[in-house]
């Protein structure tokens, strides 16, 4: 149960934090976001606050906006002859409700004959008790329709359309999703950094007696600045440049009393699980100052956006999906990493919100980077990319994501509760 609800939290927040980003430049632009939901699935929840509703769904698997416009959620639901109550003041139309779940006071029931809420914003159609005379009302440009599941979302004129708002507000638009998730990993991790003693720098603590550093004449408060030539800047890094050179020879740089010297170290072989590492023996030294807790939120997010880039290069070059995860994979790690408490939550997290934000900026259809890469095309050819050929593209881009999902997912399964 824990596992339940350590998962509905961390992919919550992390997508919620991702729909924000586009949430917030979508409204900064002049884009109407009609809706912000957490979760999918049947309404559980709503209220509304300026143009948008707020809506909790019934399936906790992430989140949502949906954006005035073609490029986003946007199918409305009102059509000729559907059923509608509307409520008119001053002879213009303010709200129109199509659900039998929601009652409105001095509404008139009308069998819609024809209806524009973009361009034109009118409503036609005849009384309920009337089916003779064809009656005819402007709607408002801040009207309200109540969806049949009870919903309700104010109208969207093409002027607040996505479609509407400059080239570059639409790539600032759909880039800020991912860099959102950028900037929240870095707020979780300065938030762990000062959660903890202290935080790991390139100075040395610990020199274990006989190990690779201490025979090299390494000692405790030397500070390493190089391995083979390239600088350290953070603890996690050069430990990551060491682990990955088993028994191999290494020309360290580092700095004693204010002199530099070099050193040839030899990497020792150590075997973790199935896989072997590199170690030479030495410890970091912890500080608690606030500029370095501050540095190490900046340094960590670097250094999982690397790890992360270098291993979706890897499988490019080498395609498998066990390499892969989708929500069952999440989930299970999630599961595990909640039992070693909750700093260790947060600070997988940070991880998941640099992987969803790199991840979002691949250039496939549907996905952000897809769309900033039409973003890009439109700029260089300098006129609107046709809405069918928007439309073919993203069909493809979500028919490939679905597939992989689907592989993925079942792939899962097969790992975790099968296999």
């Amino acid at each position: 149960m824990i596992g339940v609800i350590a998962f509905i939290f961390v992919f919550g927040v992390v997508t919620g934090v991702h729909e924000f980003g586009h949430f917030y430049t979508a409204k900064k632009a002049g884009v109407r976001v009609r809706e912000f939901s957490i979760g999918m699935g049947w309404k559980l929840f709503q209220t509304s606050r300026g143009d948008t509703t707020y809506t909790i769904r019934l399936l906790p698997i992430g989140a949502y906006v949906r954006m005035a416009g073609n490029a986003e959620m946007d199918d409305h639901p009102v059509r000729p002859g559907m059923s509608a109550v509307v409520v008119v003041a001053d002879g213009v139309v303010q709200r129109i409700n199509l659900s039998d779940k929601v009652e409105l006071v001095g509404g008139q029931a009308i069998i819609i004959d024809s209806i524009d809420l973009v361009d034109d914003l009118h409503i036609a159609g005849y009384l309920a008790d009337d089916d003779t005379n064809l009656v005819r009302w402007p709607v408002d440009h801040d009207a309200h329709v109540i969806e049949e599941d009870g919903t309700e979302l104010i109208i969207a004129p093409r002027d607040t359309h996505f479609e509407s708002a400059k080239l570059w507000q639409r790539a600032l638009i759909n880039f800020a999703g991912p860099f959102m998730n950028f900037v929240f990993a870095v707020l979780l991790f300065i938030g762990l950094a000062f959660a903890i003693p202290g935080v790991t720098t390139t100075t040395l603590d610990t020199v274990q007696k006989n190990a690779p550093a201490y025979q090299a004449g390494l000692r405790s408060g030397d500070t390493i600045k190089k391995i083979d030539g390239t600088t350290v800047k953070t603890w996690q890094g050069m430990q990551d440049t060491i682990q990955a050179l088993p028994g191999k020879t290494v020309t360290v740089t580092y700095e004693r009393q204010g002199q530099t010297f070099k050193k040839q170290v030899h990497v020792k072989t150590v075997k973790s699980g199935a896989t072997k590492i590199g170690q030479i023996g030495v410890t970091s030294k912890l500080t608690k100052s606030i500029g370095a807790r501050v540095q190490y939120g900046f340094a960590t997010t670097g250094q999982a956006f690397t790890q992360l880039f270098r291993a979706i290069k890897a499988l490019i070059a080498a395609p498998s999906l066990n390499q892969l995860g989708g929500p069952v994979s999440i989930y299970k790690t999630t599961e595990t990493v909640s039992t070693f408490g909750f700093l260790a939550l947060l600070s997988f997290m940070a991880w998941l919100s640099v992987n969803l934000g790199l991840m979002n900026l691949f250039p496939i259809p549907v996905l952000d980077g897809g769309k900033l890469a039409l973003n890009a095309v439109e700029a260089i050819i300098r006129r609107p990319i046709s809405e069918k050929v928007q439309t073919g593209v993203t069909l493809i881009g979500v028919a490939l994501v679905l597939m992989l999902m689907v592989a993925v997912t079942w792939n899962d399964i097969m790992r975790y509760f099968i296999n």
